[in-house]
């Protein structure tokens, strides 16, 4: 693959990334604005998203080489100008206790203890990734937590990665016949099987089962979904075409779920239920998420990387 191609690809995932961020942002809002009045928390004001900008230093500490733009352009640093960077989103609502959707892009060096577990690195640890990823942790213990995240990363090889999951936290409603579990599950295996010749929705769904899986606990996180990583067929436009089916298919179906049960009332024992429940994603994410660890070895934003975590937590 000669210097041009790859830079164009990675401009056009860069560009895909960023404008899914902005679909996904205007959605859970206008997610906040619908609550119904009467609603429980529907006096409050409905949330914004907030947006900051945040620049990457290199595994060493060190600061960029060279400064990355200004906020309105910070996404589109190029390849050489420094380690790179990205833009958080985070938004408290009424809806929404915690929610974020983050872009990030960085590249350099990975760190010498790093490199032999990243494909294509352990001979030239320069990389490069670019990514989007979004949690969002509701206010009604009805209303399932949700993960989706995709990203392209390029060594000396290069690859698709990501998936979505769902976490209802009442116990009652983390069965796989539930209405939202079907849906999820739907809606996932509809995006696989659009392009069935990269994506095969069995293999996913497995490889989501067993990744989001708390070993100590003997438990799976939530209710799945599918997850899928060094996706690299051959044919970049149709794993492209298919991380970008990923990002369509979570954008329609995770706003429709929290709209059927955001105005459902709660008692104080699903609350504590949620929060509980909420200590086992904090748990994953800290001891199991690759996404975490590689961004924090990576000199990642750390604020960002931890966003992920819920604002109020249980272990009883």
């Amino acid at each position: 693959m000669n210097s041009a191609e790859t830079e164009q690809r990675k401009e056009t995932a860069q560009t895909w990334f960023e404008a899914l961020r902005d679909r996904l942002v205007t959605a859970l809002e206008g997610v906040e604005d619908a609550l119904p009045a009467g609603a429980p928390l529907s006096d409050r004001p409905a949330g914004r998203f907030k947006r900051t900008a945040w620049q990457r230093t290199d595994h060493t500490g060190a600061q960029p080489i060279s400064g990355l733009p200004e906020i309105g352009n910070v996404d589109a640093g190029p390849a050489g100008a420094g380690p790179g960077g990205g833009v958080m989103a985070m938004m408290q609502g009424r809806v929404f206790e915690k929610v974020g959707v983050h872009v990030s892009t960085v590249f350099g060096e990975f760190a010498p203890e790093f490199r032999n577990e990243i494909p294509g690195a352990a001979d030239d640890p320069r990389f490069y990734a670019s990514g989007i990823s979004l949690i969002a942790h509701p206010h009604n213990p009805h209303v399932p937590a949700a993960h989706m995240n995709t990203r392209y990363v390029v060594t000396t090889k290069s690859w698709f990665g990501g998936g979505a999951d769902l976490t209802p936290v009442l116990e009652r409603r983390r069965s796989q016949a539930d209405p939202d579990a079907v849906a999820f599950h739907g809606a996932m295996r509809a995006a696989c099987d659009a392009h069935s010749q990269v994506a095969p929705y069995g293999k996913f769904k497995k490889w989501c089962d067993e990744y989001f899986y708390l070993k100590h606990r003997g438990e799976m996180r939530g209710i799945g979904g599918i997850f899928y990583d060094w996706l690299d067929t051959g044919d970049f436009a149709a794993d492209f075409a298919f991380t970008q089916e990923v990002g369509r298919a979570f954008l329609d179906i995770y706003p429709e779920l929290v709209r059927r049960n955001f105005a459902k009332p709660w008692s104080e024992t699903e609350r504590e239920e949620q929060l509980v429940r909420r200590g086992r994603y904090v748990e994953f994410n800290l001891l199991y998420d690759r996404g975490t660890i590689f961004g924090l070895r990576t000199g990642g934003n750390v604020e960002s990387l931890l966003s992920s975590m819920p604002p109020v937590v249980k272990w009883p």
